[in-house]
Order: structure tokens, then C-alpha cells, then sequence
């Protein structure tokens, strides 16, 4: 019985990976097309885009991915499911430096530049605009030093959405990734000790990185409503203007302009629940990586340091979901109670 189960689980893995790669094949969907079209506000909402039967169709596929993927995961997988990479495990105690690296550098990219923790949001021209800058390129370069986090996180993790309320909601939600980081950083900040090393309590930690998978989930699936699904016509022109941007045609397959929106679009909303899944996060980041990597050829430095922050997520959830301390740890939802989430105290 348990012989079936196992190769009917396999069965299922496979199938949900046959789907995910036909997805995930022509993925562009880390481009932030925002940030490299002129006036994307004049762009409208079309919600009737997600209705049509094609796009209807490919979400309910991903949601039904995403749900067997982590079922097989969760049931038949032991933790890590990739004991190769156990190596990268061995960064878990400095993981939450790393990661405050990761956001304070962005912070202070941003500030320079004139905008205040997104690209949507250009503040110079505000009233006190100049004050904001100067206060988000302090915080960058306080999360940089690593030094008593905390209060800096805290810090972002109130003010951050306070002032993208004047972007309106699709603003805020798009930067949810910064502030899953800081909710991250608030739970498990770097200690005193050399190189920021900590070792925080599990319970702490597994609430920690369920924080932070669903601000950085929660942007990706923001962004593939607010870029592609609900708005085709930003879209599009985004396909326009970078031609390379749509893969299928580099290899001969000549898709209609709206299929491929719909599966970047898509896969862009798979990323989103597989990284809120938590489950496979070996295999979600690595493959996640490939399309974020590839459209730095594209776009350059402004991509790099726009998307710094998710490159620190996927660091975090590589590193613990490939230690066999604090794998288990990496898959946690509020709501499950499995026996996989009672492991020893973290490995030095």
C-alpha cells in the first residue's frame, strides 16, 4: 500500500512539474514592466482579461499546482528535499545580516534615485519629499551597518505603508516584498556578535520566514494582476518595446500577443504561491532565479538593484530550506500542525 502511495505521490509530483515547466519555459515574468514603460498610469485596468477562458483557465492550473505541489511535499518528501545543497545550510546564522544587506543597499539605491521604496513612487517633487529620501537613505544605510535592527525594522515595517497609501493599494501591495523583509528582520535581527550570527528560537523563526514568504509571495502575485492579468495593455507595450522579452518566439513558436501576457502573467502568479507555500523551497528558488537572472541582460542595473530585496528572500529560503535544522521550518503555515515543524534547536 504504502509502495502505491509513494508512486502515486511521485506520479503527482510529476505532473504538477510538467505543468509548472511548461509554464515557467517562457518566463519573463520577473520584469517589472513599470519601471520601463513611459506614463504606465495611462495604461487601464481591463479585469475582463482574467475572465477570458485561456487566462481563466491557466490560473485555476496554477492554483491546482501549487496545492498538489506542496501536498506531495508536505506528505511523501522527507526535509531538506535537496540534501546536495546542504552546504548553502551552513549560512543560516548569518542569513539575517545577509539579508539586511540585501535591503539596505536597495533603500539606498532608491533614495538616490529620487523614490521611496518602489519605482512607482517619485517623491522629489512632493512637499517634504527631499526629507523622505534623506530618512529612506538613513534606513538603508542603518540595515547595512547591521547594527540593533530591530528598531529599523520596525521602523520601515510602519512607515512603508503609511506613505505607499498615496500610491494607493496596488502601490503598497507591489512593495510588500521590502516589508516582509523588515517583518523578517524585526522577528530574527542580526545579534552583536561577529558577523551578525544569531541562532533564534524556531517558534520565532518559522514565524519569521512565513512573514516574509508571503510579502515577497504576495508582490510577485500583486504584480502579475497589476502588470499583466489586469492589464494587458501595459503588457503589451512592454512586449513591444522588448521583443526579447517573449522567449517562445526566439525558438520559432509564434504565440498570439494576449496567450503570452496571460502565461507570463501566470507563471508570475506561481512564483508568488509557491514561494507562499513554502513547500520545495530548493526548487522554487532555483527555478524562480532563472527569469529574475535572465532579464538582467535586458535591463540592467535598475533591475539589480530594484529586485535586491527578492534576490535576499530567495537567499534566506535557500539557506534554511536547505539546512536539515530548519528546513521543515521553511514550509510552516499557521494553520498546519504536523510533526515535521517539532525539530531540535538550530545547528551552529
Amino acid at each position: 500500500m504504502k509502495v502505491v502511495l509513494r508512486r502515486g505521490a511521485a506520479v503527482a509530483g510529476a505532473s504538477a512539474a510538467g505543468v509548472a515547466g511548461v509554464l515557467l519555459t517562457g518566463s519573463p515574468a520577473a520584469a517589472h514592466e513599470k519601471w520601463f514603460v513611459d506614463e504606465p498610469g495611462s495604461y487601464p485596468t481591463d479585469w475582463a482579461f482574467v475572465l477570458r477562458p485561456v487566462t481563466l483557465g491557466l490560473i485555476i492550473a496554477v492554483v491546482l499546482v501549487t496545492a498538489l505541489w506542496r501536498y506531495v511535499a508536505v506528505r511523501y518528501l522527507p526535509t531538506p528535499e535537496l540534501p546536495q545543497l546542504s552546504f548553502i545550510g551552513r549560512i543560516v546564522p548569518y542569513v539575517p545580516r545577509l539579508l539586511a544587506i540585501h535591503l539596505g543597499v536597495s533603500l539606498l539605491a532608491a533614495a538616490v534615485s529620487g523614490h521611496f521604496l518602489t519605482h512607482d513612487l517619485e517623491v522629489e517633487h512632493l512637499g517634504g519629499g527631499a526629507a523622505l529620501l534623506l530618512a529612506e537613505g538613513a534606513l538603508g544605510i542603518w540595515f547595512i551597518t547591521g547594527i540593533r535592527l530591530r528598531p529599523a525594522a520596525l521602523l520601515l515595517a510602519v512607515a512603508g505603508p503609511l506613505a505607499l497609501l498615496v500610491t494607493g493599494p496596488v502601490g503598497l501591495l507591489s512593495a510588500m516584498d521590502l516589508l516582509g523583509v523588515a517583518v523578517f528582520l524585526a522577528f530574527v535581527p542580526p545579534s552583536d556578535a561577529a558577523f551578525g550570527r544569531v541562532e533564534p528560537d524556531p517558534a520565532l523563526l518559522r514565524r519569521a520566514l512565513f512573514g516574509l514568504r508571503l510579502g515577497a509571495g504576495g508582490a510577485l502575485i500583486t504584480l502579475a494582476f497589476a502588470e499583466k492579468l489586469a492589464n494587458p495593455a501595459l503588457a503589451r507595450e512592454t512586449v513591444h518595446l522588448y521583443p526579447q522579452l517573449d522567449v517562445f518566439a526566439l525558438v520559432g513558436i509564434h504565440l498570439p500577443v494576449d496567450t503570452f501576457v496571460a502565461v507570463a502573467g501566470v507563471t508570475e502568479l506561481l512564483f508568488g504561491l509557491l514561494v507562499i507555500s513554502g513547500a520545495l523551497p530548493q526548487v522554487a528558488v532555483l527555478v524562480a532565479g532563472i527569469p529574475f537572472n535572465a532579464t538582467l541582460l535586458l535591463f540592467g542595473g535598475t533591475e539589480l538593484l530594484g529586485h535586491l530585496p527578492v534576490y535576499g528572500v530567495f537567499l534566506t529560503l535557500l539557506a534554511y530550506g536547505s539546512n536539515p535544522r530548519t528546513a521543515a521550518l521553511v514550509r510552516w503555515l499557521p494553520a498546519v500542525r504536523t510533526r515535521l515543524l517539532r525539530r531540535p534547536a538550530l545547528v551552529s
